[in-house]
């Protein structure tokens, strides 16, 4: 079968550092569905993963964490899907990804398509759409207020994959004061479409800007990027016992200074439960249906900005390349092999 993946981790612009090669087709087995996928979208992690992490000796790395397709073989163990079924799913960090023809996935983390999507449309959300929703809804548990905070949330990366998504899930489901950040005029407008109520610069100091709208101490704050730079600010903007999640990569975080507030503190990984096949593993393709349920009752939009086709080494790269720049807004997607 088709795929793409590459034998030694490092830079976009190395000739070799995604190659279009030919694998065997996977058989499915136990809980797993073979999907035949259509359309994919790049995610911050395939290309830290590209940059830093080699194959086995021998062996070809293959990404990609989102996925829509058909479903064209089951194992014995599959309850919820059968042959023809329309999908979408993130998979699995410690499993191969869907940068291929065919791609095994278990079950319990696949959702039921859109039916008003394309398949580009749909792969834009499922990695996004399960960060976002975990760390709003598991993590930082918004439907429970602060006492005494303003009933806000400040998104600080709102024009990007997991920002774009997350702001209209904030919108759709609550009824919270959205706060977004975006530093240019193109990402301002772009989280002014989706829903925020409020858009600030976070290239410039955050809490003053947020002190200025006047609604008080916001009691949520959700970091998608650049934590580290932020952090002094967020310690300042947020209310006192507020919550402060974060889904980035700081080298090193001095947290030290929410102890005065008494800030709780979360991380958010969605590959946790596929990794460790946890007990509630399976509310991942139960969160994904509610998603695809809200996209098409018209509630939340795909957040796809740039379709790239076929799906190929060399249109692959140009997407890492992209997502590399920092300058994307919402989801770049390839579709179609």
């Amino acid at each position: 079968m088709k795929a793409i993946g590459y034998r030694e981790a490092g830079a976009i612009e190395r000739h070799d550092a995604l190659e279009d090669v030919e694998l065997p087709r996977p058989v499915p087995a136990g809980r797993d569905i073979l999907v035949e996928v259509e359309a994919i979208s790049v995610n911050p992690v395939d290309t830290k993963i590209r940059k830093g992490v080699n194959p086995e000796a021998g062996q070809w790395k293959v990404l990609g964490w989102d996925a829509v397709g058909k479903v064209v073989e089951t194992g014995s163990e599959v309850k919820g899907f059968k042959v023809g079924d329309e999908v979408f799913y993130a998979g699995s960090l410690i499993r191969p990804g869907a940068n291929s023809r065919f791609h095994l996935v278990d079950e319990r983390i696949v959702g039921n398509k859109p039916k008003t999507l394309s398949n580009a449309e749909a792969a834009a959300l499922p990695l996004t759409a399960i960060t976002a929703w975990e760390m709003l809804f598991d993590r930082l548990d918004i439907g429970k207020p602060v006492p005494g905070a303003a009933n806000a949330i400040v998104i600080i990366g709102g024009a990007g994959g997991v920002g774009s998504i997350a702001i209209q899930l904030v919108r759709a489901l609550t009824d919270l004061t959205v706060i977004a950040t975006a530093s240019r005029p193109e990402t301002q407008d772009w989280v002014k479409t989706l829903g925020a109520h409020h858009v600030i610069d976070h290239s410039k100091p955050i809490a003053e800007q947020v002190a200025a709208l006047g609604i008080g101490a916001p009691a949520f704050v959700f970091s998608t990027t650049e934590t580290h730079r932020h952090l002094k600010e967020i310690i300042e903007l947020i209310a006192p016992q507020g919550r402060f999640g974060l889904i980035d990569d700081p080298e090193s975080l001095d947290v030290l200074g929410f102890k005065r507030k008494a800030v709780s503190i979360h991380w958010e990984l969605m590959f946790t439960r596929s990794i460790f096949e946890t007990a509630d593993m399976a509310e991942q393709g139960k969160l994904l249906d509610e998603v695809a349920r809200l996209v098409d009752e018209g509630k939340i939009r795909t957040t796809v900005t740039e379709t790239l086709s076929p799906i190929n080494a060399a249109n692959l790269t140009k997407a890492h390349a992209a997502l590399e720049s920092g300058k994307t807004r919402g989801k770049v997607v390839l579709e179609g092999f």
